[in-house]
């Protein structure tokens, strides 16, 4: 496995963002956002990461430049306009459950100037899946957890890829800290108790959520070609964007943690949350973004 480390600013395009997944329309995809709540998070994710998938775009081992490029799970766009980037020649289908979301997606192609290249579908992947047409390129960033049946979902890639295409997988290691580990000071590891209280959520709702997806791949046709990993390690101070990521990213948490959490976890979490308060996120300092994202990139004979 290859890995690549980053620490520093990123502004540009990025997905999915963490709680991203929209290839399903199962509930499992909206256990903690409403569909503007969530788009805003992508959004965010977008542009504290975007480096960080441009790195992962540049790395696959495409051979040949695609000209039709299949985005599963697109969400708003964070893998869409950086595969566009990547392939200036290249058009992209881009799919997802949530018609919001695609229309956001819509919007900033049109504002970039990029609409004549993008094609929009509205599909819930759990189901029968749409024509597609005959892409040399999948991209599915952390789509492929979500569905309900995910070999079944690279079951169908694989019958839609064009001979000798590639198939990205790109899935996170787990969703970003922003605190520094001794912070804040009067609950030393509240963060990480909302995290475990998460996975427990996880393990019931989206049980493949961590898996090792190159033996699914080889499974179910694909030959793996490589593995790469990059590791964030981004200053807040040094991103603007960083403090609204972490306050969109710890609300979700809130959600789904606070059964979990006692009264004084609580308290420190909603003086993080608060946007008017003295304690606020919003003013911290100190933010990082600290996460794992892995490829997997899969070729069809």
């Amino acid at each position: 496995m290859t890995h690549a480390s980053a620490s520093h600013a990123a502004h540009d395009d990025a997905h999915p963002a963490p709680p991203h997944a929209h290839g399903s329309s199962s509930e499992s995809a909206r256990i903690f956002q409403d569909d503007t709540d969530q788009a805003e998070t992508l959004d965010l994710d977008a542009d504290v990461l975007g480096e960080h998938i441009a790195s992962l775009t540049a790395w696959l081992p495409v051979g040949r430049a695609p000209r039709h490029v299949l985005d599963l799970g697109c969400g708003t766009g964070t893998g869409t306009f950086a595969l566009l980037a990547r392939f200036p020649e290249a058009e992209v289908t881009a799919v997802d459950a949530s018609a919001g979301h695609l229309s956001r997606l819509r919007e900033k192609a049109g504002a970039r100037g990029l609409a004549d290249r993008v094609r929009t579908v509205v599909a819930d992947l759990d189901a029968d899946w749409p024509e597609l047409g005959r892409p040399e390129l999948v991209w599915a960033s952390a789509s492929m957890h979500h569905m309900a049946d995910p070999d079944r979902a690279l079951r169908e890639v694989h019958g839609l890829l064009a001979p000798g295409g590639l198939f990205a997988v790109v899935e996170l290691a787990d969703f970003p800290r922003f605190l520094p580990e001794d912070a804040p000071a009067e609950r030393p590891g509240l963060e990480e108790r909302c995290h475990a209280a998460l996975a427990h959520l996880h393990a019931e709702h989206v049980p493949h959520r961590g898996a090792d997806w190159g033996p699914k791949l080889a499974a179910a046709g694909f030959t793996v070609e490589g593995e790469r990993t990059i590791t964030v390690d981004i200053d807040g101070s040094r991103n603007e964007k960083v403090g609204p990521y972490a306050l969109s990213s710890l609300r979700r948490l809130r959600a789904g943690a606070a059964p979990t959490l006692d009264a004084e976890d609580l308290t420190v979490l909603d003086a993080l949350l608060d946007t008017e308060g003295p304690r606020s996120i919003l003013r911290r300092d100190d933010l990082v973004v600290r996460t794992e994202r892995t490829v997997w990139a899969a070729r069809r004979a």
